[in-house]
């Protein structure tokens, strides 16, 4: 009897110290920022010494691709571990009075794995793939907890008339900063699951258009950049804000202390050491509501902003901090994507990834093991004349305005070479444009709501 109770004890110490192993999972990503709007990415403005204090003890991603190049394909490429040539959500589209066309209630997503995993699943933030009520709401996606805004147009102002929490309408007074109460609940939920696995999403409005801050952040900002102090930056819901490069200076700033109140939750609870922070971006830089990313050189090195499929388009930060198992100042060139995180969180939280993604875990580039790589990736953009674009090794091949034009010509860059795209090498390679072209319809299926081409002319 004794033995059968020591080796009950020894079984049940075991399951323990396994719960235990099972890390918490952090994914923050911010709304429009570009390549380089981080002073470890480049940024020279202004500082961003969380985010930097995140790559100084974590890891630089250089190569990393969000999911689309504007806000709702992003999330759901995210949250269903698929490219766009797959996913079900491919362009903005909105339903009225508020939220966008929803995804189906089956769609699996990363927090109902997780869920099934035993995690904790909590988002704050802007979500965008389902109306309040719809099949894509929160609630039916696998969300123990949400708060913040469920529509993107509703999220086009930081001084909105309601939030979401859950499924209840929060009425606001139109006088209160949504990202300060945003980052509240999010710190609240860090602190109520701390001693259970939980997977906190934080998709951070900042630095989206409207270009508003609270002038304490404003202020400093002001002065440094006085040559932009008659510009009005104006945006949807009536917003006008005087000199919004201050502004989006100040956004920036406040997004990155509140980055850094979230790091240091996580070593207050003594959890830090079993905690997986990533830090991203859902697509690049945006021209609305008075914003300069000229001015900023917000994009780095590369070409193209938000709603293109060239590298500023799509290329994004990717940070990794996990104190004892990411190596500290590491920089990682893997070739990765939004799509690989279903995938990498399955890993770490010890399930396996569905069938249908397209993502890789990067799980050993993050413990220092043999990576598996990818073949290529594929993008495709549903505006402007639909766009394709494919990442193959050094080589970067886009096809713009294919709508009208199922057969338009390849244009072909080596990053490698030229990371600003700047010279169309197609003619110089046919060879390599003879192996790509095949994919830009191999890698897809086409999409009913999202169709990539007109329909032809009935004669």
């Amino acid at each position: 009897m004794k033995k059968f109770i020591f080796t009950l004890a020894v079984m049940l110490f075991g399951l323990v110290a396994e719960a235990k192993q099972k890390p918490n999972l952090i994914f923050i990503m911010v709304d429009d920022a570009g390549y380089g709007d981080f002073s470890c990415f480049g940024q020279e403005k202004f500082v961003t010494p969380s985010i930097d204090r995140m790559a100084t003890k974590g890891m630089k991603f250089t190569q990393h691709y969000s999911g689309s190049t504007v806000c709702a394909p992003t999330r759901c490429c995210l949250m269903n571990g698929v490219h766009t040539g797959h996913s079900y959500v491919r362009g903005n589209r909105e339903v009225q009075p508020e939220g966008q066309s929803p995804i189906p209630a089956d769609l699996v997503t990363i927090p109902k794995l997780l869920q099934k995993a035993g995690y904790t699943t909590g988002m704050f933030g802007k979500w965008g793939l389902g109306a309040p009520g719809s099949t894509g709401d929160p609630v039916n996606q696998g969300w123990d907890e949400f708060y913040g805004y469920n529509c993107q147009r509703q999220a086009h102002t930081y001084y909105p008339k309601h939030l979401w929490h859950n499924d209840e309408k929060i009425p606001m007074d139109g006088q209160t900063y949504s990202h300060d109460l945003i980052h509240e609940q999010s710190l609240k939920f860090i602190r109520d699951n701390a001693k259970r696995p939980f997977f906190a999403y934080l998709p951070i409005t900042i630095p989206h258009a409207a270009m508003q801050c609270p002038e304490e952040d404003v202020a400093p900002f002001r002065k440094k950049f006085s040559q932009f102090e008659d510009k009005i930056g104006k945006y949807s819901h009536g917003t006008r804000v005087r000199n919004p490069v201050a502004s989006f200076a100040g956004m920036m700033t406040r997004m990155d202390r509140g980055v850094g109140e979230v790091l240091d939750l996580l070593h207050e609870l003594k959890i830090a050491d079993n905690t997986l922070v990533l830090f991203t971006s859902d697509n690049g830089p945006h021209y609305e509501g008075g914003h300069q990313p000229g001015f900023f050189n917000s994009n780095g090195p590369l070409k193209g902003h938000k709603r293109d499929l060239y590298e500023g388009g799509i290329r994004v930060p990717l940070i990794a901090y996990w104190p004892g198992a990411v190596k500290a100042g590491s920089v990682s060139d893997h070739i990765c994507a939004h799509w690989d995180l279903m995938p990498t969180l399955c890993d770490l939280a010890g399930i396996g990834t569905p069938k249908h993604s397209d993502g890789i875990s990067y799980v050993p580039t993050l413990t220092g093991s043999k990576q598996k790589k990818h073949d290529y990736l594929y993008w495709e953009f549903h505006s402007y004349g639909n766009t394709q674009a494919i990442r193959m090794g050094d080589w970067k091949a886009i096809r713009l305005k294919v709508k009208n034009n199922p057969d338009a010509p390849i244009h072909l860059f080596n990053l490698a070479q030229d990371i600003g795209e700047t010279k169309n090498i197609a003619d110089l390679h046919p060879e390599v444009v003879k192996s790509i072209a095949p994919l830009f319809k191999s890698a897809r299926v086409e999409s009913e709501n999202f169709p990539l081409y007109a329909k032809p002319k009935q004669k």
